[in-house]
C-alpha cells in the first residue's frame, strides 16, 4: 500500500545530516508508481581519475530505491534493509545534473525489488541501471 504522506518533503527532511544530504541528493518526486531523485555533478563527487565516482551514482540509486520502499512498506513493517544491489554503468558525467527514476518490480511482504534508471538530465543519456532488493523488517 502506498503511503502518500511520505512525500518529497518527508524524505528530504529525514535526509538532513546523513549521506544523501552530504552528496546533495534531492528527492524530486514521490508519487504512486513514480519516484525521482537527482544531484548536481560537483568536482568533489569525482574519483581521482577525473570522472564522477561510481559510488555517488550507486548512492543516488540506493537512496531512491530505499525511499520508494519506505513509501510502500506493508502494514506492521518497521523498516527495511538493502540485501542486494546490482549496477551496470554505461556512461558518466563531468557536469550538469544526474537524475534517477525508480520502478517497483516486486512489492511483497518480505521483500521488495526496485529497478532504478540513472540518466544525465541535460542529454537524456543513460548512465546506469540498478536493481535493488530490500528485505522488509518487522
Amino acid at each position: 500500500m502506498f503511503h502518500p504522506e511520505r512525500n518529497e518533503d518527508f524524505f528530504n527532511k529525514i535526509s538532513q545530516g546523513f549521506l544523501p544530504e552530504l552528496l546533495g541528493i534531492h528527492i524530486d518526486k514521490i508519487a504512486e508508481n513514480h519516484f525521482e531523485a537527482s544531484f548536481e555533478v560537483r568536482r568533489d563527487l569525482f574519483a581521482p581519475n577525473g570522472f564522477l565516482h561510481a559510488g555517488s551514482v550507486v548512492t543516488l540509486a540506493d537512496t531512491l530505491a530505499g525511499f520508494a520502499c519506505v513509501a510502500y512498506l506493508p502494514e506492521g513493517a518497521k523498516g527495511f534493509t538493502t540485501i542486494e544491489l546490482k549496477s551496470n554503468f554505461m556512461s558518466t558525467a563531468k557536469e550538469g545534473k544526474v537524475v534517477a527514476t525508480a520502478t517497483a518490480e516486486h512489492l511483497g511482504k518480505q521483500t521488495q525489488v526496485w529497478d532504478v534508471l540513472v540518466k544525465h538530465a541535460d542529454t537524456g543519456k543513460k548512465m546506469a541501471m540498478f536493481r535493488c532488493t530490500q528485505m522488509i523488517l518487522y
